[in-house]
């Protein structure tokens, strides 16, 4: 048995599709390596990777992009 990484394609696709935020490969590499502080931290880095101000930003946005980074994680 191997160990694979999971697959994030999806989760991106869906933050750009649902939420209107499209990251560069960098931003990806960004929120990835946030996720293992957790959910909050992963958005922070969203907003950050686009370039918007996440104190500035609306709480529905904040919480429509952590709602979607966190239904659309892959299995672990």
């Amino acid at each position: 048995m191997t160990d694979t990484a999971p697959d994030y394609d999806e989760m991106f696709a869906a933050l750009c599709r649902e939420v209107g935020f499209c990251l560069h490969p960098k931003g990806e590499k960004r929120v990835l390596a946030a996720l293992p502080n957790g959910l909050d931290a992963a958005t922070r880095a969203v907003f950050e990777a686009e370039g918007v101000d996440f104190v500035s930003a609306s709480g529905d946005l904040r919480r429509a992009v952590r709602d979607c980074l966190k239904t659309n994680l892959p299995d672990m």
